[in-house]
């Protein structure tokens, strides 16, 4: 909707409010692993992490197929079932996905200066975050160890709605939540496909940032930093 003021800011979070590293590096999995073998499957610890990783991707696989979500139980569940040859308890699969976030949650880096930032903009600005996420907590969990859940009118993940970025139904339940036209909105996030083109395509104006060349992304829809969004939103109305 030209010529609408931008009255909300739509975040991505892992990779553009919080640094995170890929599973696997940095990380310390062992009371994942220990776990495992107490339940049966004697796999080493790099074993572990290969199966584990094996069956996260046939997930990520089966997901770029139509941007359908998948639950860290359905992939505690896969993985289990696996290693264990046998169907495992949903018990088992519980306590397994709850130590493995904790333990992969430390591999996640809350961004210095990043409260005070969002402290600003929710002065000008209402915040809602809109993530691809596996677990219904995780997002919200961040937010409150951070001290911001207070700023965010909205936490809309791929976890309740169903649906992955960008999937267009993700982008639709968040404005739906916040009672707002796309026009109304722009989506700040770090990742080409779900963060720009799909809120473009849902007509939602975005902002990427990519201190890097990317490919297709006009000079004003790049952020070299999520620092510069100020600044950058100022021009926008």
């Amino acid at each position: 909707m030209p010529g609408l003021r931008v009255s909300h800011v739509l975040f991505d979070f892992f990779g553009t409010l919080v640094d995170h590293s890929p599973c696997g590096a940095g990380h310390d999995f062992a009371r994942s692993h220990d776990l495992m073998r107490t339940l049966g499957a004697a796999l080493t610890y790099d074993e572990f992490l290969a199966a584990w990783s094996n069956t996260s991707e046939q997930f990520t696989r089966l997901s770029d197929i139509d941007n359908r979500e998948y639950s860290m139980t359905d992939i505690g569940t896969a993985f289990l079932h696996d290693v264990l040859g046998h169907p495992p308890a949903p018990a088992d699969v519980n306590q397994l996905v709850q130590i493995y976030l904790s333990e992969w949650n430390k591999g996640v880096r809350h961004l210095p200066g990043i409260g005070d930032l969002l402290t600003t903009l929710a002065t000008e600005y209402r915040l809602a975050v809109v993530s691809n996420a596996q677990e219904a907590d995780l997002v919200p969990g961040h937010l409150e160890a951070m001290g911001v859940r207070q700023l965010f009118d909205a936490v809309v993940t791929s976890f309740e709605v169903g649906w992955r970025k960008p999937h267009p139904t993700i982008y639709a339940t968040a404005l739906n939540e916040l009672g707002i036209a796309p026009g109304a909105a722009v989506f700040v996030g770090d990742t080409y496909e779900a963060d720009y083109l799909g809120p473009l395509r849902a007509g939602i104006r975005s902002l990427l940032i990519a201190p890097h060349s990317q490919a297709a992304l006009p000079s004003e829809a790049r952020l070299s930093s999520i620092f510069e969004l100020p600044a950058r939103l100022a021009t926008l109305n």
